[in-house]
């Protein structure tokens, strides 16, 4: 058995690669840019390759890929189930409603008439949101009806650009004014750069447009809850809003109390995983107006990797440090190649 592993640095990978090399598991580095990656895997039981979202190259054909070498017989991980509505809020509205889970009531619109007729109907304010963006960069709130029009318009003319430079940019001011080290000054600097000088990926990509995404916005959670679902362990942190803000994702602020962590959201994450066939999952919960928790959004990816315990599926919390990123690739060999 050998496992093709496509490295990238400061991911997933770097714990993979330990892994195979700690337990005397048989391995190959593999390109999966390479126009030769088919061939290149010949021999191999599965590829593992923790692609990013803001990999320009990636988005391009990571999906293709695998699905084909599914098609072929070749475990990957992450699998199409997996991974196919990565980073793709708008593929997640309709997956999530599909399946009945408890979800943020959204609402997408491809027609500007059709959009400008629900805004006259609703409330606000509503959560904006582009269908690409980690760590709340793509999303704000919008308060009024006039401010959701122009929205609108924009997003049927000119569109918005595929990564909130500004938005980046404030985030990286704010972790300096927290840390005031030379690394958060010099991370400051190339922000202040990238305002003017579009990414790869946006000259790649251009910009969204044509579609407007909203979600209901509820009032009155100071923060969300992330669990994250790698086989038959829960892992969970409370990641608390931006000062003055609505948003969690991206804050720096949270929590590993496993006291805090709502059960329900739990056993809701358990449910969705299993029904949806997923390898890892990472869940973004709050809370309704009537207290139950809904999901905001979903990704096979996440940054923690060091959490204090787990909790298995009767929801029974294990105190422990557990490397999630060890885990994942232990669960893979365990669920996915030993059964063959």
């Amino acid at each position: 058995m050998i496992i093709a592993i496509h490295p990238r640095v400061n991911s997933f990978t770097d714990e993979w690669i330990q892994y195979c090399i700690d337990n005397s598991i048989s391995y190959k580095i593999v390109n999966c840019y390479s126009s030769n990656i088919i061939n290149d895997l010949c021999g191999c039981s599965a590829l593992m390759w923790h692609w990013d979202q803001s990999d320009e190259k990636a988005i391009l054909f990571a999906r293709q890929l695998t699905f084909s070498l599914e098609a072929a017989g070749i475990t990957v991980y992450p699998n199409v189930n997996t991974v196919w509505h990565f980073d793709d809020k708008i593929g997640q509205k309709y997956l999530l409603e599909a399946i009945e889970a408890p979800f943020v009531t959204t609402h997408i619109h491809y027609d500007v008439q059709e959009a400008l007729a629900w805004i006259d109907k609703s409330t606000f304010p509503k959560v904006f949101k582009l269908r690409r963006g980690a760590t709340s960069t793509n999303v704000s709130l919008t308060k009024t009806p006039e401010a959701a029009k122009k929205q609108v318009k924009r997003s049927f003319k000119q569109g918005f650009n595929s990564i909130n430079r500004v938005s980046i940019f404030q985030d990286k001011l704010d972790r300096f004014k927290k840390e005031r080290s030379i690394t958060s000054f010099k991370s400051l600097l190339k922000g202040f750069v990238r305002i003017f000088v579009p990414t790869q990926f946006e000259r790649i990509h251009g910009k969204e447009k044509g579609y407007i995404y909203f979600q209901d916005f509820i009032p009155g959670n100071n923060h969300d809850t992330r669990v994250v679902i790698v086989g038959n362990k829960a892992f969970s942190i409370i990641r608390y809003n931006r000062k003055d803000d609505f948003r969690a994702s991206g804050s720096g602020h949270k929590s590993y109390d496993p006291a805090l962590i709502d059960p329900r959201c739990l056993q809701i994450a358990f449910e969705v995983s299993e029904k949806l066939g997923m390898q890892s999952c990472a869940f973004d919960f709050i809370l309704d107006t009537n207290n139950n928790p809904l999901i905001i959004e979903i990704s096979y990816g996440f940054v923690t990797k060091i959490f204090p315990g787990y909790w298995d599926k009767d929801l029974v919390w294990h105190e422990g440090e557990t490397n999630i990123h060890s885990l994942i690739i232990e669960t893979f060999l365990q669920k996915e190649l030993m059964k063959k």
